[in-house]
């Protein structure tokens, strides 16, 4: 009965290329997860940031439709509600701005600059420090109000009005505008990661921001 001889040098060569396999996985698994996780997180800030976009269109087109019917704080909340997976209320704020052609108008109505008639700002959110971009309500002797309603207190007949630069010379006179700015602090989802040797990826958590005027 014949025997086949053993291939001990051949089953070696294989485990030890499979050991060798296995080495090289190792070390690069860190350098691929640094490439990968990071990537995500940029990804997540896109997503976060057309959401913002969306929120601030609509809003400035449902406060010029319905600021009549409905407080603006169901408008900044219904808003709020369409922007899962965000977490608005922890990392979120809204702004809504109305603003009016009234000031340095000619005789035909013409470059008129966009004063501050009413500002509100959204109860339900976090605004972790951000202030609107538009006009800081805490300014001037103006205050939010404490009722709930997130208006800002002491804008009715405010002597010299609230001149802002946007829409300036594009309102003519009494025409209204509605800004609705939407803000978000993107929390990153891994953080930084030491890779050794002195090599560290960033951490990806930036301030998002979208502004839109109807």
């Amino acid at each position: 009965m014949k025997t086949r001889p053993r291939l001990k040098g051949r089953r070696y060569a294989r485990g030890n290329a499979k050991g060798i396999v296995s080495v090289e996985f190792a070390l690069l698994l860190p350098l691929l997860l640094g490439i990968a996780l990071p990537l995500y997180d940029i990804a997540r800030n896109i997503q976060a940031q057309m959401i913002l976009i969306n929120v601030s269109r609509e809003g400035a087109n449902l406060s010029s439709r319905a600021a009549a019917t409905y407080p603006m704080q169901t408008i900044m909340s219904s808003l709020a509600a369409t922007t899962p997976p965000l977490n608005m209320s922890a990392n979120g704020m809204i702004y809504i701005t109305q603003i009016m052609g009234s000031q340095g108008c000619d005789a035909k109505g013409n470059g008129c600059t966009g004063t501050v008639v009413a500002q509100w700002k959204w109860t339900g959110g976090s605004d972790g420090g951000a202030a609107s971009k538009i006009w800081n309500c805490s300014s001037a002797g103006t205050s939010w109000a404490t009722d709930g309603s997130g208006a800002c207190n002491g804008l009715g007949g405010k002597t010299p009005a609230q001149a802002v630069d946007l829409l300036k010379g594009k309102l003519s006179d009494g025409q209204i505008a509605y800004a609705v700015e939407s803000f978000y602090v993107q929390q990153p989802l891994i953080g930084a990661i030491n890779l050794g040797g002195g090599i560290t990826t960033p951490a990806l958590s930036p301030n998002l921001y979208s502004m839109s005027v109807f």
